[in-house]
Order: C-alpha cells, then structure tokens, then sequence
C-alpha cells in the first residue's frame, strides 16, 4: 500500500487540533494513539508512561544512555542485603505548591501495589517503605533484590495530599472502564504542568517555572495531538504543522530521509514483539477446532507455527529493514547475555510446520481469531495480516480483530483472546522485569499479569523465580539462561522481532533517540 503524505491530505479537524501558536519554543507533537490515562500507576504502556513522564518524575532518573542516576532522590546506599536508604531532595514542590516529602513517597509506593496498578508486581518488588524524617525513606525487603534499583526506576511519585482531597487513592480500574479525577488531571513535581486535556484529540503542557531540574532544551510549550492515519500524520510533519512524529510508517522512511525540511533519527528499541496463544482453556474461546479442542496445548503446533514465519520477507517487505528479527524472549539480548544459542529463530520450515501439524492432528488446520492493535506498535495490524497470510499455508484460517489499543488492551488483559500480538519492553534491559510480569505462571501480587495466554510451565516458573532473588551474579546467569532455554523450548509464544524505531522532526528540531524510544521532551531544542 502506497503511503502518501501531502500536505492537502491533513483535514480540516486535524488543522484544528494543531491550530496553536507556532512560535519556536512550542513542541508539536503527534504519534498515533493517545495516553491511556493520565492515572501514572494504572497502565504501564510505553506511550502512556512517555506522555504521563513529561509531568511526573521518579526518585531516580535515566541519563541518555539509560544509566541510572539522582532524581527526586539525591543519594541512596544499601545498608544491608534487606535494607536501603534514600535521601530525598530538599525544597521540591508539586504543580499545586505542596512539598513532595517522604510521606508522598510512601503513598506512591503503596499506591502502586495496588491490584488496579499495573506496575503493583514491581512495587511489591521493593519491600515496604517507612518514613525516617520528612527527607529519608528506608525500604525494608523480605528477600533480596538484585534489580532493586531498576524496580524502584518504575516508580511515580504522586501527591498524597491531592490524591486524597481528589478521592484518587487507589489507581483507576482501567480495564472495567473506571474513570476518576486523574484519569484527566495531573499533579506532578517534572519540568511540565498540565493545562488541558482532551482525550484522543489534544492534550497541552507548559513550563513547570518552579521545577527543580535545569531543562537542557528550550521548550516552553507542548501540544500533543494524537493522529491515527499514517499519511495524515507525516503529511503535518512535512507541511510544518507539527514539529515531531515519534513513529513514521516504516514504508515512508525512504522518502522522508529525501524530504526538504524534515530529517530522521534512528535506533533499535529495546522491545520485543511476539505472539502469544491460550494454553489454558481445554476450548478456544474464538476459534472453530475439529474436536472442541484447544490447539495451543500442544507444542507441536505452537511449533508449527513458529516455523511457518517467513520472518525475513516481513522484515524486508513490510517492515521495509526496520526490525530485528529474534527468536530470544527479552527486550534486549544484553537479557540473554547476548547468547546466540538463545537468540537464534528456529528455521522458516513449511514442510516441517505442516509435518507438525499432521503428527498433532491438525493436518487440516482449525480457525482461530487473534486479536491485535492498530496503533501500538510499528505495522501492528500489518504484521497481523502477514501472519495470517503465512498460517493459511497449514489450513490455519486466521481471522485478524484489530482494534484500537484503548479497547485492546483491556481485552486481553481479562484474558478474553484466544491468540494476541504483544509487545514488551523499556529501560530495563535484565531478564527480571520480563520474567516476573509477562512470562511466569500467574499468580499473586502481579506476577505473570501480563501472561494473557495463561500458559504455566514449573520448571520454567521455579528457576524464574530463584533468579528474582539470586544475589550472586554467576549463579543468578545460569538460572536466567537455564528458565530461557527451558521457555523456549516449549514455544509458549512466538517471537518476532525487535523494533527499529526511526523518528521523524523539522530539521530544527533537535532530540535525543533512548534505546527504550523514551522521548524526553526537556531534551529538545527547537531552532528558528
């Protein structure tokens, strides 16, 4: 599909959403889906996070290589294996004038173990916080935390004063469709402030003059405006209409490197996008299967499936070179110690995949609907398609529901699929953040919530969860590369490949590209 972006495609209505004052300290800025909710510990969704960042802040801060570093917290020693201290930076006040204190601390982190949180399973990583005086806060583990700091970098800090008067305690029940005051209110300590917000159309911030930082950019303004239509999109970047695109169509990235005007800036992502399937139910929920059976309970066509990926003409066709194909399980294969072994794909096979299939009983193949986003991640419904496309050479009949990830998510998230496409990935880059959410049995205190196929493997599950609290890095390595082999081998879902993720702004636009495709807008500086 051709892909153009002229400036007579823009509409009238997105003219109107990006009709604000141009000046050069005001960041346009657009990608194709919207924050999920303003509420920073319900969604823990790259997008939501990046846009929900720019307000809130942490008590530690990444630097452009994603080293950890002082934020609301200025220094931190760990006292004992059990015990860490932190002293919490003076005269720093939220939006509305209150003082961020160690009370607020203490919320945020029990707030964030919330059930409707979903970074409760990185809360509860961090033992219990107690306040020692209005600017220490110790956290008291019950077993070590060989990623603590990682963990805490989850972590949003929220105002327990305004949360209260607001009757926003507990995060907001996003998947049963709750809304509160912080849904669409913000309260933070970060170099922004809120000014208005309108949900899937515009959202505005400006200059927090009281910040405690010193912005290395000049931004004084951001309007954000979410446009679905790739060519809609790329059409304002290139017309001057907006400033910034986080996510061009991988198919444009050729004619923009050649566009006047505007210019790209490149990295790989550390995320991974695979395919998970049900192996819980003794039936697919949506899905037509000889027998009333669930399929996905046999490795062998899991493995049918896998094999049956061409997923180089994807890389090459569709995603145009911008993926990474990978057969590993974590964001970044520093999680995998770089092992070949565990990175390397098994090999595209269709006489293999259809042998499989045969052996399973499934020679004539079963109908079955995967659910995917249309506006998560780079050619997500495409990608879905591809596949579907692929799986009809085994007399799989696909049936793709793609969706809005606003109605997505919460979705699979009640575990209401049969098949989904993922994605995961961030800052971290250890093994830990991936195991315990999305890859382990489900269980308490978020682990494996983020298991939406509800596969469960013990032998997997009990090395994972030895790993959590390994504290010697030798032994911790070979149970993490052991629980990976072990995962892998019984093809509980089915990698992809990793995003390349290439940004697009007018050439006087200048950003710094994370590897977590983290945009900080307190980075940009913006020309005449």
């Amino acid at each position: 599909m051709k892909s153009l972006f002229k400036p007579g495609i823009v509409g009238a209505a997105v003219l109107l959403a990006l009709s604000v004052n141009a000046q050069a300290q005001t960041l346009r800025w657009s990608s194709q889906g919207d924050a999920q909710t303003l509420d920073p510990h319900s969604q823990n969704e790259s997008s939501t996070n990046m846009i929900n960042g720019q307000v809130y802040e942490r008590l530690t801060l990444r630097d452009k290589n994603l080293i950890i570093g002082p934020g609301l917290a200025t220094e931190w020693q760990q006292v004992t294996p059990l015990l860490w201290r932190f002293k919490l930076r003076p005269n720093v006040k939220f939006h509305d004038g209150t003082a961020f204190t160690a009370d607020d601390v203490v919320y945020s982190i029990n707030r964030a173990k919330e059930p409707t949180s979903q970074i409760a399973v990185y809360a509860n990583a961090l033992g219990a916080p107690r306040k020692v005086d209005d600017l220490t806060v110790e956290f008291v583990l019950t077993a070590p935390n060989p990623i603590f700091l990682q963990h805490l970098d989850s972590m949003w800090m929220m105002s327990k004063s305004w949360s209260e008067k607001n009757r926003v305690t507990k995060p907001l029940d996003f998947k049963a469709k709750e809304e509160s005051f912080a849904a669409t209110n913000m309260n933070g300590t970060g170099p922004f402030m809120l000014v208005s917000r309108a949900p899937g159309i515009k959202t505005t911030y400006k200059r927090n003059p009281n910040w405690w930082g010193t912005p290395q950019g000049n931004v004084q303004e951001i309007v954000y405006t979410p446009i679905g239509n790739d060519a809609t999109r790329l059409a304002a970047l290139v017309s001057g209409e907006l400033d910034f695109v986080l996510d061009p169509a991988p198919r444009d990235v050729p004619r923009l490197r050649n566009t006047a005007g505007v210019k790209l800036v490149d990295g790989v992502e550390n995320r991974i996008v695979f395919i998970g399937m049900d192996q819980a139910r003794d039936k697919l929920l949506y899905g037509n299967v000889p027998g009333d059976k669930n399929p996905f309970k046999d490795v062998r066509v899991r493995r049918a499936l896998y094999q049956a990926v061409d997923i180089e003409t994807m890389r090459t066709k569709l995603m145009n070179g911008q993926s990474a194909p990978t057969g590993g399980l974590t964001p970044s294969p520093l999680g995998a110690f770089n092992d070949p072994e565990i990175e390397k794909r098994l090999p595209y096979d269709m006489a293999a995949a259809r042998k499989l299939m045969a052996e399973a009983g499934y020679a004539d193949g079963f109908e079955v609907t995967l659910d995917c986003p249309n506006n998560r991640y780079i050619n997500d419904e495409e990608i879905c398609l591809a596949l579907a496309s692929m799986w009809a050479q085994l007399k799989v009949k696909v049936k793709v529901a793609a969706q809005q990830r606003v109605t997505y998510f919460p979705k699979i998230e009640k575990l209401d699929t049969s098949m989904y496409m993922l994605g995961w990935g961030g800052a971290i880059t250890d093994a830990e953040t991936t195991f315990t959410p999305v890859l382990r049995n489900r269980g308490e205190k978020g682990v494996g919530s983020y298991n939406y196929g509800n596969s469960k493997n013990d032998k997997f599950d009990a090395l994972a969860a030895q790993s959590s609290v390994e504290p010697d890095p030798k032994k911790r390595e070979e149970l993490i590369r052991a629980a990976l082999r072990e995962y892998k081998d019984q093809v509980h879902v089915i990698p992809l490949h990793r995003q390349v993720i290439p940004w697009a702004a007018r050439t006087n636009v200048n950003v710094v590209h994370r590897p977590d495709n983290w945009f900080e807008v307190s980075w940009v500086t913006i020309g005449k």
